[in-house]
């Protein structure tokens, strides 16, 4: 493990095995892996506290962050590695089946100005206890970023998810939000009260991606608004963690103390150019198959 990091991420990290129109393919994924990865891949130092097995799947997962310049700190190794099965429709939007566990050993949390976490990993228990108490633990020393990434699927007790996302979003610092989580969280309810309404539960910064119909953030210095970039969507796998971690990016500092005067400093026109930066980045990752987050350079030339 890597004695100095930018970001600790933690969560799930998985096989993906995608069935698409076109055919079937595997590749390694899991919404906290995929943050990591494309966080890696924008030159900062990411380590991702997760689980994975001593198999053929573990290793690739393993090899796949690496080479991206993730550092992998194993937090037990379960009989095998998680996989989700993911189906696309035309349109190349995904629904999933999971089979996975999440029940991490305890683990020494690497010392980062930003912890993330986020999707399964903080719903499903027993594992979701753990990163909970987790982030108790250090966010009086470092920021943290949310994303819930609700798997409805995985959810036995819609009421004890709905709960836990509202203590999270308490103890975060920014969340990142789709409006189908929205749906799904708080149905029937307008994405701009409920967003208003986190904010002032604890946050700094709400951001609520809308696919198509572009981005909006809350926050002191108001309510943003961004359109969606015009891309032609191979699917859209990962594409809301390439968004959170550009989030992440854009908020990057040596020290915890550093990112929050980051984000309570922030006007609206910087947090417009926040919201595009990490639209254009989403939008390289859906223009191409699978999580396949861009490179520093691709977005440097983008």
């Amino acid at each position: 493990m890597s004695d100095a990091s930018d970001v600790t991420v933690i969560g799930e990290a998985l096989m993906d095995i995608v069935h698409a129109p076109d055919g079937t393919r595997a590749s390694p994924g899991g919404s906290p892996a995929n943050v990591a990865l494309a966080l890696g891949r924008r030159g900062l130092r990411p380590v991702l506290v997760t689980q994975l097995a001593d198999d053929a799947h573990g290793r690739d997962v393993t090899a796949w962050l690496e080479r991206s310049g993730v550092a992998v700190h194993v937090a037990g190794r379960p009989p095998r590695t998680s996989t989700a099965v993911a189906h696309l429709d035309a349109d190349g939007a995904a629904t999933y089946d999971f089979d996975i566990a999440w029940d991490p050993a305890p683990w020494e949390a690497p010392a980062a100005p930003v912890v993330h976490t986020g999707s399964i990993a903080s719903i499903l228990r027993p594992g979701a206890d753990a990163v909970e108490a987790a982030l108790r633990a250090v966010r009086a020393d470092a920021v943290v970023t949310f994303d819930p990434n609700v798997r409805p699927s995985l959810v036995t007790d819609a009421d004890d998810a709905r709960a836990r996302v509202a203590r999270l979003v308490a103890l975060a610092d920014v969340v990142k939000v789709s409006g189908e989580d929205l749906d799904w969280l708080h149905p029937g309810r307008d994405h701009r009260d409920i967003a208003r309404e986190w904010l002032a539960a604890g946050p700094s910064l709400v951001v609520v991606t809308e696919g198509g119909d572009g981005s909006f953030a809350v926050h002191a210095a108001g309510l943003v608004e961004v359109a969606a970039q015009p891309v032609t969507v191979v699917d859209t796998v990962g594409a809301g963690d390439t968004f959170m971690a550009a989030l992440i990016a854009g908020l990057h500092a040596p020290t915890a103390a550093e990112v929050r005067a980051r984000i309570a400093g922030w006007t609206p026109a910087d947090l417009a150019a926040l919201l595009a930066h990490s639209a254009a980045a989403a939008a390289v990752t859906v223009s191409r198959p699978g999580a396949d987050p861009p490179w520093v350079a691709e977005l440097a030339s983008s």
